[in-house]
């Protein structure tokens, strides 16, 4: 599915603002792999009025929750609109088996410019940052129990207007831990704990996460 209001703009050229004109809005299409958590989190980013004013965020989930190469070859072809700023792919890599065709996934997301923001061992790690700091490597089902016992929900959607408040504690919490594994040479899939939503919020956010970050 999709949503988000998109106002047409041609090429790629700055925007600006005309006198007495709203400026055109940046297109987003996010791809997500889960029906309920990953699309929650977005739709609570796109009901921020800062965010709203300047980000059009457009949902499409795979309707059967396909693996991360679908998700980056749905995006690959939804890139070539004119009207999409930015194309990103939600996914996770999961533990202890990880998803077929990770690593092309990831190589045809390179070769075509699609932004991707990969959780590690699952979405539910960025969940768990915005309330605590996890540095211990965990299996999918250990970090889904610790993120519904955190914010106490029984279902698989969650409530993400109480996660907004947090989500500046995540991006610091998720930065420091990707900068930890650069250091310690750990790349993907031994990047657990991770995820690249803090590089998602930046996109969304711009320059007062960046800042958040850097005082942290």
């Amino acid at each position: 599915m999709s949503g988000g209001l998109r106002r047409r703009r041609t090429g790629g050229k700055p925007l600006r603002r005309a006198p007495g004109r709203r400026p055109e809005l940046r297109t987003i299409v996010v791809f997500c792999e889960g029906i309920r958590s990953e699309p929650d989190y977005v739709l609570g980013l796109k009901r921020l009025p800062e965010i709203a004013e300047n980000t059009a965020l457009n949902i499409e989930i795979h309707p059967e929750q396909g693996a991360p190469i679908t998700l980056v070859e749905m995006a690959v072809a939804r890139k070539s609109d004119p009207e999409v700023d930015e194309c990103w792919c939600l996914f996770d890599v999961e533990w202890p088996l990880n998803h077929p065709s990770l690593d092309a996934a990831v190589a045809l997301a390179k070769a075509n410019d699609i932004h991707l923001a990969i959780s590690n061992p699952c979405f539910e790690v960025w969940l768990i940052l915005h309330h605590e700091d996890q540095f211990r490597f965990e299996n999918t089902d250990v970090i889904e129990r610790r993120s519904r016992i955190l914010d106490r929900r029984k279902g698989k959607g969650i409530d993400a207007a109480a996660y907004m408040p947090l989500r500046k504690e995540a991006f610091r919490r998720a930065a420091a831990l990707e900068k930890r594994h650069a250091k310690d040479g750990r790349k993907l899939p031994h990047d657990n704990p991770s995820s690249g939503m803090h590089r998602f919020l930046a996109a969304v956010e711009g320059e007062s996460v960046h800042r958040t970050v850097d005082r942290g």
